[in-house]
């Protein structure tokens, strides 16, 4: 394993050359507004597998213990929704990988979104934007969305900025993990700093699949074996050719967080699609229709699948690709059609389930801190 400090030297000169503000914040603060806490930052180490590529961490968000610990109890927090009924973690559940087993994502009032909730899992290592469109460039940017969404958490960012002022405990939470003095200082932009450093400490490495190919540990049962020829190498036991789920799958985070069409909707023309997708986001007709490639780590408890959540099963989504598209002109040109016995669909599934990282779901620091 690799410990890898983002940022390390830039945290070790501030904390060196920098006074540390006293406890209880700055001196001529009004009462009310000095917040009574500590701050002593210590950087957080994502702990990656040498298999696995080096994190990316944006240099004004490097990432403490104290600032994760915040991102945590943010993320687990329903005071972020006008109701207090929505948090991050509504639909982004430990036990599904951080999903919500729901075909499309419900908000305040019951108001149900468009779009299924993606897996956050190894966050730190996509470079191309986030959601299913790609709309915004950085978790950060991620963050911030989701508060003032009418169909998510319906709130006002100044509303939460108030609460979160007056809140018993969060003052001193956001003193340890960002240096600040007033409770007045506490902003939207330190706040979802702190979320997007939980997120990126979400880290999934751990599934049987890393065990037995990358350390070694144990053999692929006949039926692994089988699949794992399907999905890497291409070629079926008919000697069929079908394009290989690997070319956007592939190994180690299986994807390239890449936008395509993969051949769900069978549409007269461009823009005919009922969700534009990453077109409506760059203003490119040719992109109409595409969605992000999701990982596929921990994909057998992240049903039901789709953008839409159209397919309930991993069963219905191997039939769809076998069914090879509907030759829309921006189809991907690995959607073709093949043959895939029920056999190779079991073998492929059993490849897909090796994929699930119990250990990341049951993680005691990735679960609720109000539990």
């Amino acid at each position: 394993m690799k410990k890898i400090i983002p940022t390390l030297i830039i945290v070790l000169i501030l904390t060196t050359c920098e006074k540390t503000p006293p406890v209880g914040g700055c001196e001529d603060c009004e009462p009310d507004d000095r917040i009574q806490a500590t701050y002593n930052p210590q950087p957080y180490e994502i702990q990656l597998p040498e298999w696995m590529p080096d994190p990316v961490i944006p240099e004004d968000n490097p990432m403490t213990n104290d600032g994760v610990m915040l991102g945590r109890h943010l993320f687990f927090d329903p005071i972020l929704s006008l109701d207090s009924t929505i948090s991050c973690a509504s639909c982004h559940r430990p036990e599904l990988a951080f999903t919500d087993g729901n075909a499309v994502s419900e908000g305040v009032f019951g108001r149900t979104g468009v779009r299924s909730s993606m897996s956050l899992v190894n966050l730190s290592l996509n470079t191309k934007g986030f959601f299913w469109d790609g709309r915004a460039e950085s978790l950060e940017d991620q963050a911030l969305i989701p508060v003032e969404d009418h169909l998510e958490m319906n709130e006002d960012w100044t509303n939460v900025e108030q609460k979160l002022r007056r809140h018993p405990t969060y003052p001193a939470l956001f003193r340890k993990a960002f240096g600040i003095e007033k409770k007045s200082e506490i902003t939207r932009d330190l706040t979802v700093k702190a979320i997007a450093q939980f997120e990126r400490s979400l880290v999934s490495a751990n599934s049987r699949y890393d065990r037995v190919i990358w350390l070694n540990d144990g053999w692929p049962t006949d039926s692994e074996r089988r699949g794992q020829q399907l999905f890497f190498f291409e070629e079926l036991p008919q000697n069929q050719q079908h394009p290989g789920c690997s070319h956007c799958h592939f190994a180690p985070n299986f994807t390239d967080n890449n936008f395509i069409n993969n051949g769900l909707d069978d549409v007269p023309d461009l823009e005919s699609f009922v969700d534009k997708g990453r077109g409506e986001v760059i203003n490119n007709i040719f992109d109409n229709g595409k969605f992000r490639v999701p990982t596929l780590r921990n994909i057998a408890l992240t049903a039901p699948y789709m953008h839409d959540g159209r397919f309930q099963t991993l069963e219905e989504v191997l039939d769809h690709y076998s069914g090879g598209g509907h030759g829309v002109i921006n189809e991907d040109p690995n959607i073709q059609p093949f043959f895939l016995s029920e056999q190779d669909k079991k073998d492929l599934i059993s490849f897909l389930e090796m994929l699930t990282d119990t250990s990341f779901i049951k993680k005691p620091e990735f679960q609720s801190p109000f539990q």
